[in-house]
């Protein structure tokens, strides 16, 4: 890196001025497609665990090997690549690599469709996690320079609603894809003749991602602000080292978000995976009407508590309070916590309660993330941004897609040892991972205000 001057009453080099661009039309449409890719990944990422029947039944594979293809093919790699897609996000053209990286992964999806076997299955799985991995990392910078920071929070939230979009839409088909699978085995397409239905619902999913990657390549890449800067004025070239260094600058507020945002993903994939059988096995409910009641739950629910963090914590921001999305994730952890204790009295007893339970849970697990996007940006000089939140969703992801699904069910079978106890080991899942969500929001609140104050004065 060229030597860079120092920056006054701190210890490291200089950064840019920030001048906040406006909120204008556009940027909100920069939101809007990038809000699509992201619903989009989450529909192609869970569209397989709606098909574990007709591939176990067509492949004559184990419960293990059908385990393997929604984890570690696809969690390992997405986990993995995105710390390199993290740095090139850093110093390359962030709506290329979404745009190229969307087409990937929905390429992979669509050759799901036509694996003759399983090692082919699993390889697409891998493609897609690979694909899926570029786009949080650029998405996020790019909204990062794309807004002032008092609107940051509720981009990122619009943004983050594709989780709860992606994820309803995903349960709300679900149904509708296990009956049709019952009813009608094959379908004919055109191109492609006469097809197994199951391998018409990767087609279905993974082809319109061709063209909205197209549609990406109709946005802008906007300017890198907020950049450390060399002596003569340019954005500095940072070598790994000295990235990470920026980072070890900074590290108790980034390891306080990627924390809290590690045991909120323990919380959210437990919720996915296992409220739906909760309803299944405590009251006899069907698929179909599994798939309706909590599609809709996670659809209306997830996608308001996204946009009600985001704003609250714009408005924290504007009165004063640099700590505001912090202060937001740890109050709604807190909340969410005694929330889904209420789920020990009343899974098997009510399913109109179980499910008020679920709704209210889902909208204050969901309040932390856009917030806490938005602050993991104030906080950090552009030539790192992606590297930074690379790392975290890399804590985040591994401890979360790896806890979250197995928790509940370690409990089921090894402390409770009944089926019908599922909602007593997903209410203590859910339950004290927002608790030490919360207790990690909180530890890095006051070092949070510091960094916040050096980089925007």
């Amino acid at each position: 890196m060229t030597d860079t001057t120092e920056a006054a009453g701190s210890n490291g080099p200089a950064v840019a001025p920030f001048k906040a661009p406006p909120a204008t039309g556009y940027a909100w449409y920069t939101v809007g497609v990038l809000t699509v890719c992201y619903t989009l990944s989450f529909i192609d990422r869970q569209i397989l665990s709606l098909l574990v029947g007709p591939i176990k039944a067509e492949f004559a594979v184990s419960d293990t090997q059908v385990g393997l293809l929604g984890g570690l093919a696809f969690s390992l790699f997405y986990t993995i690549v995105s710390l390199p897609a993290g740095r090139l996000v850093d110093r390359f053209n962030r709506r290329n690599i979404i745009a190229a990286g969307v087409f990937f992964w929905s390429l992979m999806t669509a050759a799901c469709s036509v694996a003759m076997g399983y090692p082919g299955l699993f390889l697409a799985r891998m493609g897609v996690g690979v694909g899926e991995a570029t786009l949080a990392p650029a998405a996020v910078s790019m909204i990062s320079d794309t807004f002032p920071n008092e609107k940051l929070g509720a981009a990122m939230s619009l943004y983050g609603v594709g989780i709860y979009l992606g994820s309803g839409l995903a349960l709300l088909v679900g149904g509708l894809v296990v009956q049709l699978v019952t009813q009608t085995p094959t379908m004919t397409l055109p191109f492609f003749g006469e097809i197994a239905s199951w391998r018409a619902t990767f087609l279905v999913t993974g082809v319109p991602g061709l063209l909205v990657a197209l549609w990406v390549l109709t946005l802008r890449e906007p300017a890198r602000r907020r950049a450390i800067v060399t002596p003569e004025g340019g954005a500095a070239r940072l070598t790994i080292a000295e990235t990470l260094g920026e980072i070890g600058k900074r590290r108790v507020p980034v390891a306080s978000i990627a924390l809290g945002l590690m045991f909120q993903a323990v919380a959210l994939y437990a919720f996915m995976l296992w409220s739906p059988g909760v309803l299944q096995r405590s009251f006899d409910w069907t698929p179909q009407q599994t798939g309706l009641v909590m599609g809709l739950v996670v659809l209306f629910g997830g996608s308001f508590g996204m946009l009600m963090g985001g704003r609250l914590s714009d408005r924290g921001l504007v009165a004063g309070r640099r700590d505001a999305a912090l202060r937001i994730a740890m109050v709604s952890s807190i909340f969410g916590t005694v929330a889904f204790f209420a789920l020990l009295w009343t899974q098997g007893t009510s399913a109109a309660a179980t499910v008020a339970v679920f709704a209210a849970g889902v909208v204050l697990l969901a309040m932390p993330a856009g917030s806490c996007y938005a602050a993991s940006q104030m906080v950090l000089p552009n030539q790192v941004r992606g590297q930074a939140l690379a790392l975290i969703l890399f804590v985040a992801n591994l401890g979360g897609l790896t806890m979250g699904p197995l928790l509940p069910g370690l409990l089921n079978d090894y402390v409770f040892r009944s089926e019908s106890a599922l909602g007593l080991s997903l209410g203590i899942t859910l339950s004290v991972s927002t608790l030490l969500a919360a207790v990690a929001f909180g530890w890095g609140r006051a070092d949070y205000r510091r960094q916040h104050e050096l980089l925007n004065p």
